[in-house]
């Protein structure tokens, strides 16, 4: 295995359907820089997601944090999703929360004009999404807006097994993404985001 990352080869034991090439080496660094500079500089103001490992547990701390700052039970909150304006990076912190990137859309794009999902592009298959500020509340106070509950995958394969944690190994959550079309209409184009693409 260590002469195949050395030559920039996927391993003859990895599944060559979920990366290719040199992917795995430059994805392995990218990761490792995301982590290394959290840990150098603190907690960035915008996480990465597609870097995480394990994404569920650092959604999950997000909701911890704002459980034990407001003392309300963790099983009472969940996730509001705003898009930001921003594509890559911004100099405000929230103030609960967390501002995420890193997704694709894909069967769909974020018109950034009307800021709702839109149909694509011609001739192009995803769509980077802006910033998105993960803000945590109470479930029960949520006024529910015209969205569609979008699926997100680590990878495009949108499939996985249940691991011993009990979440699936390819399904992160879902999004509510702002929509002027009934939910049926993006479920009939498959539309998802995925935390990375396979080329």
């Amino acid at each position: 295995m260590v002469k195949c990352l050395l030559i920039v080869e996927v391993p003859p034991d990895v599944n060559q359907q979920c990366c290719a090439g040199g992917e795995v080496f430059v994805d392995g660094v990218c990761r490792l820089k995301f982590l290394q500079t959290w840990i150098d500089q603190g907690a960035p103001i915008v996480f990465w997601l597609s870097g995480f490992f394990f994404t569920q547990s650092f959604l999950t701390g997000v909701l911890q944090n704002y459980s034990r700052k407001l003392t309300i039970p963790i099983d009472k909150l969940s996730f509001q999703f705003q898009i930001m304006d921003h594509d890559a990076d911004t100099k405000e912190e929230p103030e609960f929360g967390a501002f995420c990137k890193g997704l694709f859309l894909e069967g769909a794009r974020w018109d950034r004009q009307l800021k709702i999902l839109n149909e694509s592009f011609p001739k192009i298959l995803f769509d980077v999404v802006p910033i998105i500020l993960l803000k945590p509340g109470v479930t029960a106070n949520f006024v529910p807006e015209p969205s569609y509950n979008c699926p997100v995958y680590k990878t495009s394969a949108r499939r996985g097994i249940l691991s011993t944690t009990g979440h699936s190994t390819n399904f992160v959550m879902f999004i509510d993404l702002l929509s002027n079309q009934p939910e049926r209409h993006w479920i009939n184009r498959g539309v998802a985001c995925l935390c990375q693409l396979d080329d």
